[in-house]
């Protein structure tokens, strides 16, 4: 395959996976606003992809089960912040704040995975990093407070953007632990372990919802919203990515997740009608600035 037929390949997978992750804060939005309980769904969710998956990966976890075992607070944490907590929290944060907000908040993830990796000390930063995470933080600041001074001394802020900064913050924090290492598991078998311990600390969750009185309607919205955040964002946007990387590269893959913002807030303006505001706009310029500067590299002169 030549190298143009290799860049529009790479360009369908990655262009594909970052709209299915987009879809899912509008399925995320349109599973709120029919009552589906947050957690019940993620906990179905990731409990259907790992049954999917189990065929496909049982072997080679059963042959290096020493070595997941040796590594297992490490693994545990992964799944608690990448299925545990991520999805649910979104999905939460999704009952009370627009998809925009969401998106955009969701956005900063590549310069919080830089401020993450600082703390636990697996990179070390250089000072455009460090202004690239100022930058980006203020951006998320001006979309929580809605460049409102009084919500800000008040502390009345949005229960669902605070939800996504918990969202936001916890995929940031498995980003960093993917790099923390170079694991020695398939990328598939890989998931399907974060998958199994993820959805271990779920279940207590889900059967809390449930005492609640937190129950699914095994009704039409329910199952297609199901089919959709398991194919979709979960499964299938995993493959393209995979596919995409591998024909152009982790560095150049990434750009196509800037385009996850502008199809979320696309998709939303069309669906549900929302609008940017003036405090999307100017969170949106900080937000672009530190994941801009976040990138840049210091010369040695």
């Amino acid at each position: 395959m030549n190298q143009n037929n290799k860049i529009y390949l790479a360009s369908i997978y990655l262009f594909g996976a970052t709209l299915f992750w987009a879809g899912n804060f509008i399925v995320g939005k349109i599973a709120s606003i029919n009552e589906i309980p947050p957690i019940s769904l993620n906990f179905y969710r990731w409990f259907l992809a790992w049954l999917i998956l189990l065929p496909f990966t049982f072997k080679e976890l059963i042959k290096k089960k020493d070595y997941i075992l040796n590594n297992i607070g490490l693994f545990i944490i992964m799944g608690i912040t990448a299925v545990t907590v991520f999805n649910s929290a979104l999905f939460y944060s999704l009952k009370f704040t627009q998809v925009i907000s969401g998106v955009l908040m969701i956005s900063t993830v590549p310069v919080m995975i830089i401020f993450i990796s600082s703390l636990l000390k697996i990179e070390k930063t250089n000072i455009f990093q460090i202004i690239g995470v100022g930058l980006s933080l203020t951006g998320v600041l001006f979309i929580i407070t809605k460049a409102d001074i009084d919500i800000l001394k008040n502390l009345d802020f949005n229960r669902g953007d605070l939800t996504m900064v918990i969202a936001m913050l916890s995929w940031a924090t498995y980003s960093a632990l993917l790099k923390k290492k170079k694991y020695e598991l398939s990328q598939i078998s890989l998931l399907q372990v974060v998958i199994s311990f993820g959805v271990v600390f779920l279940i207590p969750l889900y059967f809390i919802d449930i005492n609640m009185g937190n129950l699914i309607k095994l009704e039409k919205p329910f199952f297609l919203t199901l089919t959709y955040v398991v194919l979709f964002p979960g499964l299938a946007s995993f493959f393209f990515w995979i596919k995409g990387v591998a024909l152009i590269g982790a560095n150049r893959a990434g750009v196509f997740l800037h385009l996850m913002p502008i199809l979320g807030a696309v998709m939303a303006m069309i669906i549900f009608n929302e609008k940017i505001m003036f405090y999307h706009f100017l969170g949106a310029v900080f937000i672009v600035a530190g994941i801009t500067l976040s990138n840049k590299k210091l010369v040695n002169v």
